[in-house]
């Protein structure tokens, strides 16, 4: 009778844990789904800004077509770079590269450097820059917890027996990416 005390108290532990370890899991993907989301609303606040931007620019370099033209066709990609963190790093990238040379091209303009909307641009662009790099770090910090939870024993049997998969961490691939856009003069 005692063996069969033992048993149920083990049993009741295995299920305990297996329901902990699941609740577990689903925490850190759910969590990881806001950050990749908080990611989304700051690339959006990009996006919208770039324009502003360039049209800016437009009215006192309008000889520099190549340029607009290559930030408008990259925030087209970066738009609607599907899939997962690697895809959109990599549509990302392009876009920074893109910037890069926008802000190259004002700085030749003295006097568009001291128009107050293009400063106000610039400042807006950097404060979205800066919440970007942000929303990566905490989304990668959560893969990463997410990921070793698959990883490691016994969380392991819960994550294979459920399927939860594994995320990719959002990074920068181009050494010259990883710098920041610079958006001061």
């Amino acid at each position: 009778m005692m063996l069969v005390y033992i048993l149920l108290g083990v049993g009741a532990i295995v299920i305990v844990w297996g329901v902990m370890a699941y609740n577990g899991l689903v925490t850190f993907k759910n969590r990881a789904g806001e950050a990749w989301s908080d990611i989304d609303v700051q690339l959006k606040r990009r996006y919208d800004l770039i324009p502003n931007l360039v049209s800016t620019v437009k009215g006192y370099a309008a000889h520099e077509s190549g340029v607009f033209q290559k930030v408008t066709e990259a925030r087209s990609h970066a738009m609607q770079a599907g899939g997962g963190a690697a895809e959109q790093a990599a549509a990302e990238n392009m876009l920074s590269g893109a910037l890069k040379s926008l802000f190259a091209v004002a700085e030749a303009y003295p006097d568009l450097k001291a128009n107050t909307n293009f400063l106000e641009l610039q400042r807006e662009l950097s404060d979205t820059e800066n919440k970007i790099q942000a929303s990566r770090r905490f989304y990668n910090g959560v893969v990463m917890e997410l990921n070793t939870k698959i990883e490691t024993v016994p969380t392991n049997i819960i994550a294979n027996l459920f399927n939860f998969a594994k995320r990719e961490f959002f990074e920068l691939e181009e050494e010259a990416a990883k710098q920041p856009v610079k958006v001061e003069f």
